[in-house]
């Protein structure tokens, strides 16, 4: 199969060009060349831009065919609909990578593909931020199935980690239990966390290709639900720590002004408004097939990467040890 990705050499799109060759694919790329331009020498890439009004545009595809095209990075529903109605006479699928952000109610539990998604007041708009990121990927899924019906498939990851993860949302964790010590630990043991690998997420898209699976799927993990205390745990054991595990109630933190997911990553108050987060429901993307491998390889393998890609260059989310010393201290003290 020949299969065309729009994106594919920043995080999540190097783990789909794998997964595309070890299944015997024909992947060709399409990007600015601006970012890891030399990434994959030997596949094609076809240089261009996203946004059709910005200098050559889309020209590169014009009169090509795939079997099917993967978009790693729509934003804007303008764009993608350049894209998909471009590609839409010479392709059999158009795969879009959306995200959970999608839904409107995280007070509801086990959120299917069909719960209420969000809406813009300005549909117009193009300015992606925080409260506009969701709703403008529902409208991106929108213009893909628009331009081509029946022949789309949506896929709604929630927070992706592993071996490449710059962000360090996930790799936080393993690294700062890794130090030792007395780690802060945030509010309850008990309160879910959910995730993906990378390589879990782009196996199940080329999946999804291989076998023209088309419509709307949860991709989100692990494969069987895990609280914020086993997570740390395994850290733990994954790592060989000895850390000791202080945990700190939701209150306090914020309290002390921490930021939740931003100042502790993965971590969201079990509050009414909030409770469906991290318990959205992956059984539709599980009976097609997704799969999620042990959390613990997922532990040591981005370890592994962040040992020997990251060096000494400081963590990029999280708390800094100095904020956390002081919390718990003002914690044993409170």
């Amino acid at each position: 199969m020949k299969i065309l990705i729009l994106g594919g050499t920043g995080f999540v799109g190097p783990h789909i060009v794998h997964a595309a060759l070890a299944a015997g694919m024909t992947p060709t790329l399409f990007n600015r060349g601006k970012r890891n331009a030399n990434l994959f020498r030997d596949i094609e890439t076809l240089q261009g831009d996203r946004d059709p009004l910005k200098g050559d545009g889309l020209s590169s595809l014009q009169r090509r065919e795939w079997d099917a095209a993967i978009d790693i990075c729509g934003y804007v529903p303008r764009i993608v609909a350049g894209s998909a109605q471009l590609l839409a006479p010479n392709i059999k699928q158009y795969v879009f990578i959306s995200s959970i952000s999608v839904y409107s109610d995280l007070s509801a539990l086990d959120i299917e593909e069909t719960s209420p998604v969000g809406s813009l007041s300005d549909p117009a708009t193009e300015k992606v931020t925080g409260e506009s990121y969701g709703p403008l990927k529902v409208l991106c899924e929108q213009a893909a199935e628009s331009a081509m019906p029946g022949r789309v498939t949506s896929i709604r990851p929630g927070l992706i980690v592993g071996p490449g993860d710059t962000t360090d949302r996930f790799t936080y964790w393993p690294a700062r239990i890794s130090r030792g010590g007395t780690v802060l630990a945030p509010g309850d043991p008990a309160c879910r966390v959910q995730f993906i690998d990378a390589r879990d997420l782009a196996a199940f898209v080329i999946q999804t290709v291989k076998e023209q699976i088309t419509g709307t799927f949860n991709a989100v993990g692990p494969q069987h639900p895990m609280t914020m205390g086993e997570l740390l745990n395994a850290c733990k054991t994954a790592t060989g720590s000895s850390a000791d595990l202080t945990w700190v109630s939701p209150e306090f933190l914020l309290e002390q002004k921490v930021q939740p997911w931003s100042d502790i990553p993965l971590w969201i108050p079990d509050t009414p408004e909030m409770r469906g987060f991290a318990r959205v429901n992956n059984s539709r993307a599980m009976t097609a097939g997704l799969k999620c491998r042990p959390v613990d390889e997922t532990i040591r393998d981005t370890m592994e990467w962040f040992n020997s890609h990251r060096g000494n260059v400081p963590l990029r989310a999280g708390l800094s040890t100095e904020r956390e010393g002081a919390i718990l201290n003002a914690w044993q003290f409170h």
